[in-house]
């Protein structure tokens, strides 16, 4: 089995790392052109910065062989920036330049919701069918559900706030997994989306 990270910009190294804490490194690959989506059976989309990552999508040729794959069936987890991406629908934020979203999750999102870098936080998040108790979020200049529509599954909250959705084998978090040492999240995206056992 081998898992992408696709590596245009972002916490690529941190996403990286989540994976091969559980496949080792042999097992996850570096995804920087569209020929790099044929080798990989499910991608981690990184946080970083939206609208850098859009574009560079655009650059390298990227973005319609991904939206491809995914609709294919192509198992996603995407964090942060990553869930922009793959939003439905942006609410526009006053004096932000707004990515290109690929419609893929049934989501409306507006960015940066929680405020600036300093405003980051900490927080306990509950994950669907994850066990061993909460999961400690880690939310970095990150993005707001603010809806989600009939396709999107409910797959994680902070209190009653919904920071997490599915849709099939694409999973959308607006915190980053990836920057804890806790692999659960990586653990049971793999186990469900591609019968992934320890």
């Amino acid at each position: 089995m081998k898992v992408g990270v696709l590596a245009l910009q972002g916490d690529v190294p941190e996403q990286r790392r989540g994976f091969e804490r559980l496949l080792g490194a042999d097992s996850v690959l570096s995804v920087r052109r569209p020929d790099d989506l044929e080798s990989v059976h499910a991608l981690g989309m990184p946080g970083g910065e939206s609208t850098a990552i859009s574009q560079l999508l655009d650059d390298a040729g990227m973005r319609e062989p991904l939206e491809r794959r995914i609709r294919e069936g192509l198992p996603v987890l995407a964090t942060c920036a990553g869930l922009i991406l793959l939003s439905r629908r942006l609410e526009r934020v006053p004096g932000l330049r707004e990515p290109r979203p690929m419609e893929l999750l049934d989501v409306t999102v507006r960015r940066n919701d929680y405020g600036r870098q300093r405003e980051s936080f900490e927080a306990p998040v509950h994950v669907e069918g994850l066990v061993g108790g909460p999961f400690p979020g880690v939310f970095i200049r990150a993005p707001r559900i603010l809806a989600t529509g009939p396709e999107a599954h409910i797959l994680a909250r902070r209190g009653d706030e919904v920071v997490g959705v599915s849709a099939g084998r694409v999973w959308g978090l607006t915190f980053h997994p990836e920057l804890s040492d806790d692999t659960r999240v990586h653990a049971r995206f793999l186990s469900e989306s591609l019968g992934w056992r320890l």
